[in-house]
């Protein structure tokens, strides 16, 4: 865990509405996932800087255990032309506090860390977070991904 300070940047991909609440995220988030991958938003995404994936969670209603929104998608230079189907999102630059997880991503290893994450005492904004999907997440079984947690 370490403070980081992120420059604004943008991000188009697909999104859903979801809660925490009754466990409803569980579903939403991995049906998103399973969207995007099976069919081919990575490649319709224009204009992108690279192939990190991003899971941003935003236009939170007031903290987590209300109702918010997940956008997954790609950073890009430009949310000119956002393709049919997708959102766009500008993210405004602020402090992060920066968490690893590594391991497999079979066993819950991003989830397990939201689980701390919701249990600490973070002095958090609730704008967006975000999570980074880059060259070291390739490999499910022995993956890197950075969560970032917008702090005040």
């Amino acid at each position: 865990m370490s403070k980081v300070k992120i420059e604004a940047f943008k991000v188009i991909g697909i999104s859903v509405r979801t809660t925490n609440e009754n466990n409803q995220s569980a579903v939403d988030i991995p049906n998103l996932w399973k969207k995007f991958m099976e069919e081919g938003f990575l490649e319709k995404i224009l204009n992108k800087i690279d192939n990190a994936i991003y899971c941003l969670y935003t236009e939170y209603e007031k903290d987590h255990t209300l109702p918010y929104t997940t956008i997954l998608g790609c950073k890009v230079t430009s949310t000119e032309n956002v393709p049919e189907g997708m959102v766009s999102k500008n993210i405004e630059g602020t402090t992060y506090e920066k968490f690893t997880v590594t391991g497999s991503l079979q066993d819950n290893i991003v989830y397990n860390e939201w689980l701390k994450i919701w249990n600490s005492e973070l002095s958090r904004q609730f704008s967006t977070d975000f999570e980074v999907y880059g060259p070291k997440a390739q490999n499910p079984a022995n993956a890197e991904v950075d969560i970032l947690i917008a702090v005040k």
